[in-house]
């Protein structure tokens, strides 16, 4: 039979669905039993902790009596010590004076008698040997005094003023009896003269240490002295001195604590007075204490085996029905990995585990990567890399699955004076602050709004915005002016948006953008930390105008001459013209770019290697900012060249510029451009690259490039046409170094400038 047995059992271990059941099985019997002693411990710690507080306080309220009583007691032996009677019985000649004697036992009687925890009181005169005292009376010597034993104690007051202690006294024939006596010294000029000692009454003086009249706990208490001698104990549990000891080597200072003796389980906790040194010492019996805990400690017990009992069926019964989604799920993942599928269990958790791992870092990917991906939808849809409406649907539904069918705002935020904006802040700093606005933006209108911002680059940043509750009525620039007003308190600089209209569905987004931009443009006029709303500027009406282009011919010869005062007159001419006429912001801002690449290509022939500054930052001023800027420009610019119009070397290097301006499609070499000044090519090289900061050929080179940008820009001539306009014979020679010099190839840039004029058109 045995053997049977283990063949049962050797055939249902090798299932491994029936070792789980065993480990599950003694899991929950280790759990259980575990809960079981950790309640039971809980519990006991719970009551000694709880109990010790109450016996704690009870010592302490009677430490502070009976120091109450002590220091009261000092109090009448300072004022004996003091009492001119006193004086007199330790330093009279005659000391047994009869009315000197007289009055100071009187002086002690009233003491004690109003005093209900004194016995007596005794003086005592250290070189007579004589003493005073009540009851007692006067004797001379203290041979012949019943209770002058404790004298000695001199030499241990020699380090302090007073004293508290137990002392034994003979009582005739009887057992001696103790006695807790209070000493102080009597100092007269420096020196120990006497002793005053105060007998307690030990009935009145320990009256507040009483048992508990409400539990019945076994307990005892003690009073030690300062050399953990007993003075005084009380209970109804008998402990022995060596228990004490014991008690007091466990506790080592610590003011709870448990310890063993005699097979008993104590619990003691103390206290130490801080004014005589004594120590207040409770012990109570554990076996009291926690009866009732062990009794529910071996009930929880058994109802534990019983849920165990009761658990294992359970297991056992349910065991079948379990396990019947594990083998369909096994059925199905057969085809995930077919070579890693077993009976065991083991391996279908290793898949199943692989899986969820898998799923949940694509979903944790998908959450980092989806701001990053619908900002990139706005991005496209701003720029028009994306204008086919099944692929815009298809995005939306993707990145925006939480966005209703509300109307849909879209606001352009930009930084104001950019160009002194990236001069004040470092580059490494500039994307943090842009992420900064954006961040407060959400921060502030996140409460009412859906919204997703994303980084258009240089100053812009678009935000789209869509109530969180259809069903209230929302103003978007109301929320974002709000909003605008914390970033100069925040970032210490000023940020204007222009906000488009409310729009139904999301075939309109792009057009949305187009308003808020076009709305952005009237910062030009109405200055900085502005929200303009597209309705507000919708109707404007843009006059019509001529000569701009004769303008900017005009300034640049005007500039060239050296005359900056005309040229001042001219650009004062055009400004108030602006102003007055109200100019569409798209043009205004077209013209300044215009004036700003002209005044470029000036400076750029005084010294190509100079920076410059930034033509497209002029979108972000207002009128008087920009125009400030151009006018200090021209001018700089025109003075320099009046101070350059009277060298020779400057007047030849600008009749070698003015032929090539005269021959830019012709195949002309740097002997020619000599030969027309006048000079040897290699003189004209030198004074060129010391008058200009540039080689002929590759000012000539600019020259050409400057001119095939211009015919890009406002003529539709093949790029093979324009090559061969500015002296190219061959395409793929011209869109070489064209790319070279400005980083585009000329296709490029035709399609960047028609795409920048198609907008503006239809803003």
């Amino acid at each position: 039979m045995t053997l049977s047995f283990l063949k049962w059992l050797k055939f249902n271990f090798t299932n491994t669905q029936t070792r789980l059941l065993l480990i599950l099985t003694i899991v929950v019997f280790m759990i259980i039993i575990a809960v079981g002693m950790t309640t039971y411990y809980s519990a006991k710690s719970v009551l000694q902790q709880e109990l010790s507080e109450p016996q704690h306080q009870m010592l302490r309220i009677s430490m502070n009596d009976i120091d109450e009583v002590i220091r009261e007691s000092d109090q009448i032996a300072v004022k004996i010590a003091l009492n001119n009677h006193v004086y007199k019985f330790l330093t009279s000649e005659v000391q047994g004076s009869y009315r000197n004697v007289t009055e100071l036992v009187q002086f002690l009687e009233t003491l004690t008698s109003s005093t209900p925890f004194i016995k007596s009181a005794y003086i005592y005169d250290l070189e007579r040997e004589s003493m005073v005292a009540f009851p007692q009376g006067y004797s001379s010597s203290k041979v012949n005094f019943p209770d002058s034993g404790w004298v000695g104690v001199a030499a241990e007051l020699d380090d302090r003023p007073m004293l508290v202690k137990r002392r034994e006294i003979a009582a005739g024939s009887a057992v001696p009896a103790s006695q807790i006596t209070l000493y102080r010294k009597i100092m007269l000029a420096g020196q120990l003269k006497g002793i005053i000692a105060i007998n307690f009454k030990t009935d009145q003086m320990f009256k507040h240490m009483l048992l508990s009249s409400v539990s019945d706990l076994d307990n005892h208490r003690f009073i030690l002295d300062a050399n953990n001698k007993p003075l005084y104990d009380l209970g109804n549990y008998p402990v022995e001195e060596e228990a004490v000891e014991q008690v007091l080597a466990t506790l080592e200072g610590e003011k709870l604590g448990e310890f063993k003796h005699e097979g008993q389980l104590l619990l003691a906790s103390q206290t130490m007075s801080p004014y005589t040194g004594w120590r207040y010492l409770s012990i109570i019996s554990q076996e009291s204490l926690l009866s009732n805990a062990q009794k529910i400690r071996n009930i929880v017990f058994f109802v534990s085996l019983l849920a165990l009992a009761a658990g294992a069926a359970t297991i056992a019964f349910y065991n079948r029905a379990a396990f019947k989604p594990v083998k369909r799920m096994r059925q199905l993942l057969s085809g995930y990995d077919r070579h890693r599928i077993s009976p065991e269990l083991i391996d279908l958790e290793k898949i199943t585990g692989q899986l969820l791992t898998d799923h949940a870092q694509q979903a944790i990917n998908l959450r980092q990567t989806l701001p990053e991906a619908s900002s990139k939808f706005l991005t496209d849809i701003y720029a028009g890399n994306m204008t086919g409406y099944r692929e815009i649907g298809e995005k939306w539904n993707r990145y925006f699955k939480e966005w209703s069918d509300s109307p849909l705002t879209v606001a352009i935020l930009s930084i104001d004076n950019y160009h002194a904006w990236c001069e004040r802040f470092k580059k490494s700093d500039q994307s943090l602050l842009k992420f900064a606005i954006a961040n407060i933006i959400a921060e502030l209108l996140s409460g009412e709004w859906r919204l997703t911002p994303a980084d258009l680059g240089r100053d812009r940043v678009i935000v789209m915005l869509q109530p969180l509750d259809p069903g209230r009525e929302l103003d978007a620039c109301t929320s974002i002016d709000e909003a605008l007003r914390m970033i100069p308190k925040l970032l210490k600089f000023q940020v204007s948006a222009g906000v488009s209209e409310d729009q139904d569905g999301l075939k309109d987004l792009q057009q949305a953008m187009q308003q808020a931009d076009s709305a952005l443009g009237f910062r030009l006029y109405r200055g900085y930390e502005q929200v303009i709303r597209f309705e507000d500027i919708s109707g404007h009406v843009e006059p019509g105008r001529a000569g701009e282009n004769e303008l900017t011919s005009q300034l640049t010869e005007t500039i060239e001459a050296g005359s900056g005062e005309e040229a001042i007159r001219l650009m004062d001419k055009t400004f108030n013209r602006m102003k007055s006429e109200r100019w569409h912001p798209s043009s205004a801002i077209a013209f300044l770019e215009s004036v700003a690449e002209s005044l470029e290509r000036i400076r750029m022939k005084r010294d190509p290697e100079a920076c410059g500054f930034r033509v497209s930052g002029l979108r972000t001023m207002n009128l008087e900012s920009a125009w400030s800027l151009l006018r200090n420009e021209a001018e700089a610019l025109a003075a320099w060249y009046d101070s350059m119009q009277l060298r020779k070397d400057y007047i030849v290097c600008q009749t070698m510029i003015a032929y090539m301006n005269d021959h830019l499609e012709d195949p002309v070499s740097i002997q020619d451009i000599a030969e027309h000044a006048g000079i040897g090519s290699s003189l004209a090289s030198q004074l060129f690259k010391q008058e200009m900061n540039d080689t002929i050929l590759g000012y000539f080179t600019k020259l050409r490039m400057d001119r095939a940008c211009e015919l890009l820009r406002e003529t539709d001539y093949r790029i093979s046409e324009i090559a061969s306009m500015v002296g190219y014979q061959h395409e793929n020679s011209f869109i070489r170094v064209y790319r070279k010099t400005k980083d585009i190839t000329p296709g490029k840039y035709r399609e960047m400038m028609r795409a920048r004029r198609d907008s503006l058109l239809e803003s």
